[in-house]
C-alpha cells in the first residue's frame, strides 16, 4: 500500500512538473501536443508488448465512438493547456485547469442525471468566486494582462471536463487500454491539425528534442503506466486526494525554479478553487461508497 501512494505521489508530481518542461521547449503548443501523444503512445504499447497484455479488440470496437471523442478532446486539451502556460504563469494556467471537476459536477445533472445538492451548490460557488479572484477584480473592472492565459486555462478545463465526462459512459474497458487507444487517436487527429497550422517542425536545438523525449516519455508514457498501475490497489477517496499533489507541486516549482508569484487575491482564489474541487471529489467518492454499501445491503435481503 506504502509503495502504491509513493508511486501515485511520483506521478503527480512528474505531472506537476510538466509546465516547466513545456516553457522551454522551442515547438508551437500544438507540434508539443501531437509529439506527446505519439511518443507516449509508443511508449505504453511496448510496455503492452513487454508485459504480453494485448489490447482488448472487441472491448475497444464497443466503445470506439466514445474512445474517439475523448482522444479528440485529450489532444486538443493539452494544447490549450501549453498556450496557458505561453501567456500566464504556470500557477494560475493550472489552477484554471483544475476547474475541470467543477464544470462536471456543474454539467452531472444534466448530462449524467446526477443530483446537484447544497455541498455541490457551494463547491460551485466557491469556485466561481475563486476565479474572480485569479483574474482580479479592481473598482468592478477585469484587470491583468492574463486573461488570454486564463482563457486558455479555462478552455484546457472545459476540454478535460468533456474527456472526464465521456469516459463516464465507457463500459468494460480497462484504464490503460483506454488511455493507449486515446493517445492514438489524439496523434492521429493532431496530425492533419498540426499540418494545417504551424506544420511539423524537424530541426531544433537538442535542448527542446531532449525535452520534448522526456514530456512524452516521462509525463506521458511512465506517468500513465505508474498511475493506471498504482490507482488498480488504491480506494478512489485516496486516489482524489493524492492527486492534489499535483497542482500543489506546479505551484512551488514554478515559484522556486521560474520566481513566479501570486498576488495575494490570487492565492485566495487559488485555494477556494482547488479546495472547492477537493471538497466535491471526497463528498461524491463518499457518495459512491454509500451507494455501494446499500446495494450491497439490498443483495444479502434478497
Amino acid at each position: 500500500m506504502k509503495k502504491d501512494k509513493l508511486g501515485l505521489i511520483f506521478a503527480m508530481l512528474i505531472w506537476g512538473s510538466m509546465g516547466i518542461f513545456v516553457r522551454y521547449i522551442d515547438f508551437t503548443s500544438s507540434q508539443i501536443a501531437l509529439s506527446r501523444a505519439v511518443v507516449g503512445s509508443i511508449v505504453l504499447i511496448i510496455f503492452s508488448l513487454i508485459s504480453h497484455k494485448n489490447l482488448s479488440k472487441e472491448k475497444i470496437k464497443d466503445n470506439i465512438i466514445i474512445l474517439i471523442c475523448c482522444g479528440v478532446c485529450l489532444g486538443f486539451n493539452w494544447i490549450f493547456l501549453f498556450q496557458a502556460y505561453n501567456y500566464t504563469t504556470i500557477s494560475i494556467a493550472t489552477i484554471c485547469y483544475y476547474l475541470a471537476p467543477i464544470i462536471v459536477m456543474f454539467l452531472s445533472p444534466i448530462l449524467l442525471k446526477e443530483k446537484l445538492n447544497l455541498i455541490k451548490v457551494i463547491c460551485i460557488i466557491a469556485a466561481m468566486i475563486g476565479m474572480l479572484c485569479i483574474v482580479g477584480i479592481e473598482n468592478g473592472n477585469i484587470s491583468g494582462g492574463n486573461i488570454i492565459g486564463i482563457l486558455y486555462g479555462l478552455g484546457a478545463a472545459c476540454l478535460y471536463a468533456s474527456a472526464i465526462i465521456l469516459n463516464k459512459f465507457l463500459k468494460d474497458i480497462s484504464g490503460s487500454d483506454s488511455s493507449i487507444v486515446q493517445l492514438l487517436i489524439a496523434g492521429i487527429f493532431l496530425i492533419p491539425y498540426v499540418l494545417l497550422t504551424d506544420g511539423i517542425k524537424f530541426s531544433a536545438n537538442i535542448i527542446s528534442i531532449s525535452l520534448l523525449l522526456i514530456l512524452g516519455i516521462v509525463h506521458t508514457g511512465i506517468a500513465y503506466l505508474i498511475y493506471f498501475t498504482v490507482i488498480q490497489r488504491l480506494s478512489s477517496q485516496t486516489v482524489a486526494i493524492y492527486s492534489y499533489v499535483d497542482p500543489i507541486s506546479a505551484i512551488i516549482m514554478s515559484s522556486i525554479l521560474l520566481n513566479e508569484r501570486m498576488s495575494f487575491l490570487q492565492i485566495m482564489g487559488g485555494i477556494l478553487i482547488l479546495g472547492s474541487t477537493f471538497i466535491s471529489e471526497i463528498y461524491s467518492q463518499k457518495t459512491i461508497q454509500k451507494e455501494s454499501l446499500s446495494q450491497v445491503e439490498i443483495t444479502d435481503e434478497d
